[in-house]
């Protein structure tokens, strides 16, 4: 680790949750002068890699009420803490967290007490106008991958890009590239302007709706037009494959975000 840098992760998801941010069970309860933590947390992103984590726990309410979420910042090593590390199928650092009796000072609260929610969904905005934007280089590295391919393998004396069936395709993931890089534009500028949180999550929303179709059309299509030998781990688009297909995942359930759009 290079000194000074500080390795943070956000450990908010819990089993169950889905794409409700209110959702959270871990809580929190004040003892002397802080707060003892008790939860669990999943697939949190780079934390075995982590430093800190900021961690979300109620501290009043019933597991789904917006209000009484609290954000505390916690040593990754601190005692109590138990986690379970894995790779993704993109090959991205995660774990699972166990929190058993974590004690943190009263500054480790981040923001105001049971008020967490608000900040949660600008940071979830922000931090997925930043996946949109990881997904416009991928989905951008997969065409190009892709064409000099077709222009490079030969098929009856010729290369298979000169077929005009496959040049069509070509020209289908060229036009999903183009429509996810405007959509990721708009996420990116509202997320760092927009003063309305419903303006936010409606744009931000409709990003991922569009996004996440052109990572299933173009990691799908890119596989296709490499024929088998897309999917070895030798090929690079192979991995840009997994990445864009995860973050299709990612940003999942359309109704949810049909529904986040019209408002």
């Amino acid at each position: 680790m290079v000194e000074g840098k500080l390795k943070m992760a956000f450990a908010q998801t819990e089993k169950g949750a889905r794409y409700n941010l209110a959702h959270v069970a871990a809580k929190a309860k004040k003892s002397g002068a802080g707060y003892v933590i008790d939860g669990e947390k999943c697939v949190v992103v780079h934390g075995p890699c982590a430093d800190k984590l900021v961690v979300s726990a109620r501290t009043s309410g019933a597991d789904t009420d917006a209000r009484g979420i609290s954000l505390f910042l916690v040593d990754a090593k601190a005692a109590g803490i138990t986690m379970k590390s894995y790779r993704t199928v993109d090959e991205l650092r995660a774990c699972d967290l166990t929190l058993k009796g974590v004690s943190v000072p009263a500054d480790a609260l981040v923001g105001k007490e049971g008020e967490g929610l608000a900040l949660i969904e600008e940071v979830v905005d922000y931090g997925t106008a930043l996946v949109c934007a990881e997904a416009v280089g991928a989905i951008k590295s997969a065409n190009d991958a892709t064409l000099e391919y077709i222009k490079t393998r030969k098929q009856f004396g010729v290369p298979i890009g000169a077929f005009q069936a496959l040049q069509h395709r070509m020209v289908d993931m060229v036009i999903s590239y183009e429509q996810a890089k405007s959509m990721a534009c708009l996420a990116c500028d509202k997320a760092d302007s927009e003063k309305d949180p419903a303006e936010r999550k409606r744009l931000v929303s409709a990003a991922k709706v569009r996004i996440s179709e052109a990572c299933r059309h173009v990691s799908q299509e890119s596989i296709q037009l490499h024929g088998g030998m897309g999917m070895t781990e030798e090929m690079k688009v192979s991995h840009t494959f997994r990445r864009l297909t995860m973050i299709a995942q990612q940003f999942g359930d359309q109704d949810h975000h049909l529904e986040r759009f019209a408002g």
